[in-house]
């Protein structure tokens, strides 16, 4: 017991006790029956640390993006559980879990799924307007200049290069100030010089509004720009020596 008391004033001299924003328990997606059963992801725990910034590693089919996908409630586990600040996301109807989607979780994807008749402005704050929210224009202002898109706020989205159009789409990423970020191999469609510099920009952007960021990307450059690296592989978490876990 008195070991267990130091260790909490040894955290708490620190900055403060550690809290898990993202937690999985036993996840699993499994698809068809029988010969033709895929695991897509089988049994993975994972506990993501608020504030912090963690890369998933994998080749192509090894299930990382089917597990972003149920980490963000876009897709739901064939068993096991998902919790968001505490929350056991996959508890709740579509209804609610949509909701909850919108107001606590960042999506940025590939491909920037920005909507071509908006301009750059319309397109970050369109999340908060569909909330029915009240739009912080100083924070929005601030995010874009963050992002260095402020000068293109009046563009379209066909006006902008692919680095732009990556930016726009983690600005609106951020403009609800959801808990967490997550990105689905978001430099995918960029060039590397390109790619660094877009990586820079959202890491720098969730540190500043204390966000936590999970990226997906096959990218071991990139992905060594984060503060911690989970590789996967067949479905399954590998430890440092490469083997199942």
């Amino acid at each position: 017991m008195l070991n267990i008391l130091l260790y909490l004033l040894l955290d708490l001299y620190k900055g403060g006790l550690i809290v898990n924003i993202l937690e999985t328990k036993s996840l699993k997606k499994y698809y068809g029956k029988d010969a033709n059963l895929v695991k897509a992801v089988d049994g993975i725990d994972l506990s993501i640390e608020e504030g912090k910034f963690v890369a998933i590693v994998g080749s192509s089919g090894s299930g990382k993006t089917t597990l972003l996908h149920m980490m963000g409630g876009l897709d739901r586990p064939t068993e096991g559980k998902v919790f968001i600040d505490n929350k056991d996301i996959h508890s709740m109807n579509d209804e609610s879990l949509a909701i909850f989607r919108r107001r606590k979780v960042g999506f940025v994807f590939q491909s920037y799924n920005l909507i071509p008749v908006l301009n750059v402005w319309e397109n970050i704050t369109l999340p908060i307007e569909f909330d029915l929210k009240t739009v912080d224009n100083e924070f929005i202002e601030e995010l874009m200049r963050t992002l260095n898109i402020y000068d293109k706020k009046n563009a379209l989205p066909n006006q902008l290069s692919g680095g732009q159009q990556q930016r726009v789409a983690i600005a609106r990423a951020l403009a609800t100030r959801p808990a967490i970020v997550l990105a689905d191999e978001p430099t995918g469609n960029l060039d590397s010089k390109t790619s660094l510099e877009v990586i820079n920009l959202l890491k720098q952007s969730v540190r500043k509004y204390h966000q936590t960021l999970v990226m997906i990307t096959h990218d071991e450059k990139l992905a060594q720009m984060a503060d911690r690296i989970v590789r996967i592989e067949d479905g399954k978490l590998l430890n440092r020596e490469g083997e199942s876990c």
